[in-house]
């Protein structure tokens, strides 16, 4: 290690124990799931932190939209980050720059760690009550042609699940595709220059460092923390933020979703939105009586999707649920064939 993590709470391990479990970690974003620790990061530091697992009291996921929201406008993003309370109420959080990271985190957490709650109290209870309201607004007699059309979808479902990393990196691959493609290219320029005036700065002030100048050092630290901070914004150009990677990304995505169905014919949603949380939405299309197959039941869900905005208040599980999939349809302009 180049360096020791720091506890935060008030257990620590051995520096042994410490070396060993950071070095075999899964690591998340700038976090890492070890088998004695959960280990945090910052902007700039992987994994400096770390908390003992018997010191963790919960972990959750905290979300905040970037400019755009749900709207067709501007970037559809979001600012995640991993929130740990710990001790006696302490909390310390992580911003991750892909929202899936953490949604992987918290699913590796909750089949290790069962014991620790993944929602915040405050979501627990919303989500407690939001089951309780949902099962209000279903009918309690269905048609069989209804149950038919229920039972196709679950099955469809049971099938998708079969291969969960598909779904999953479409919905990320789609996610991806829909920030780059709505990346600014000034932004791109500011951070190739404030690149180029970091390095510029590096260099002077190794220079005046050599002239024994007084003012050698600041010009190296400055140099330092603008391209840090022109790192951690995303605005240098590269792989993350390029357009043609997104396409291909997607590309590569997509194509692999459509191998896969090629063994089930007939599948219910085109490949291109082929997820499970889709199709239990339109499960419950069905099941609040809404249609009675799954034809008019898709066509149901993809309206009452496109009519979610930024103006529309949801629930916790029907924000996490839009913020999955609705780049599926964004990016494709809810079209059947793409």
């Amino acid at each position: 290690m180049i360096f020791t993590p720091s506890p935060l709470g008030s257990r620590t391990l051995s520096p042994e124990v410490l070396k060993a479990d950071r070095r075999d970690s899964i690591k998340y974003g700038p976090c890492g799931v070890g088998k004695e620790a959960l280990y945090m990061g910052t902007n700039y530091i992987d994994r400096c932190f770390y908390i003992p697992w018997r010191e963790v009291r919960r972990v959750f996921k905290r979300v905040a939209m970037s400019q755009g929201g749900f709207s067709g406008k501007g970037v559809f993003g979001a600012l995640a980050y991993l929130v740990v309370q710990f001790g006696n109420g302490r909390e310390k959080q992580s911003r991750f720059r892909h929202e899936a990271d953490v949604d992987r985190l918290l699913a590796v957490i909750e089949q290790q760690h069962p014991d620790i709650p993944t929602h915040s109290a405050k979501a627990e209870r919303k989500l407690r009550d939001a089951e309780d309201a949902e099962e209000k607004r279903y009918l309690k007699d269905l048609s069989e042609e209804a149950w038919a059309a229920v039972s196709e979808l679950r099955d469809a479902k049971d099938y998708l699940e079969q291969r969960p990393s598909l779904s999953n990196v479409l919905a990320a691959a789609a996610k991806q595709k829909r920030i780059v493609d709505n990346f600014k290219p000034g932004y791109r320029v500011a951070g190739a220059v404030l690149a180029a005036l970091s390095v510029a700065s590096m260099l002077y002030g190794v220079y005046a460092l050599t002239q024994h100048r007084t003012a050698a050092t600041y010009f190296i630290l400055g140099g330092i923390a603008l391209f840090f901070f022109a790192l951690s914004s995303n605005m240098l150009p590269s792989k993350w933020n390029s357009r043609r990677v997104g396409q291909q990304d997607w590309d590569d995505a997509l194509n692999a979703m459509r191998e896969y169905l090629k063994d089930r014919p007939g599948f219910p949603v085109p490949a291109q939105y082929a997820h499970p949380i889709v199709l239990e939405r339109m499960i419950r299309v069905l099941r609040e009586g809404k249609a009675k197959r799954v034809p008019d039941a898709y066509s149901v869900m993809k309206k009452e999707l496109k009519a979610l905005n930024n103006t529309v208040k949801v629930s916790q599980q029907e924000y996490d649920e839009v913020v999955a999939i609705k780049p599926l349809f964004l990016v494709c302009e809810y079209r059947d064939e793409v």
